[in-house]
């Protein structure tokens, strides 16, 4: 079973010039239920179906499953999601050893900036970049499901 060990940061100051890539994504969910998410993704040119599990008790680590689908059938199962979608804009960063992916939201969660990082284990070191602010892993209210359904811009 793979497991996604991730954390979650508010951003504050301007991580742009440190972006090495960024990409637009646009999503939305089949399932929101927490127990089980499943999302289609479309990033860049690229379609993909990606089922999550429910968190541990801290947030951080959680199942996910992951598969490339063609770019039409994102969009076509695009068309059977659940209301509301994530627009945003993808920044890869490098900082040590570990890419930070800083998520520009658009459209209804307009103003939010986030940070992720993905670890090999859930007590791992990482260097933090000064633009790092608030860590909200396992804050729901920042999961992209629950974007959907209650906007940044509506908080």
């Amino acid at each position: 079973m793979a497991q996604e060990i991730e954390r979650k940061f508010l951003v504050k100051g301007d991580f742009k010039p440190e972006a090495y890539q960024s990409i637009r994504i646009t999503q939305g969910y089949l399932s929101s239920v927490p127990e089980r998410t499943v999302r289609v993704r479309i990033k860049g040119e690229q379609g993909f179906l990606t089922i999550k599990g429910k968190g541990n008790h801290s947030g951080i680590s959680r199942y996910e499953w992951e598969k490339e689908i063609t770019l039409n059938e994102a969009e076509e199962l695009l068309q059977l999601c659940e209301p509301g979608v994530i627009d945003k804009i993808r920044y890869l960063v490098k900082s040590g050893k570990h890419t930070f992916e800083v998520d520009e939201f658009h459209g209804e969660n307009e103003g939010l900036v986030m940070a992720e990082i993905e670890l090999e284990t859930e007590n791992e070191n990482f260097t933090k970049p000064a633009w790092l602010d608030k860590e909200v892993t396992g804050d729901n209210r920042y999961y992209n499901a629950m974007l959907t359904k209650y906007p940044y811009t509506k908080w």
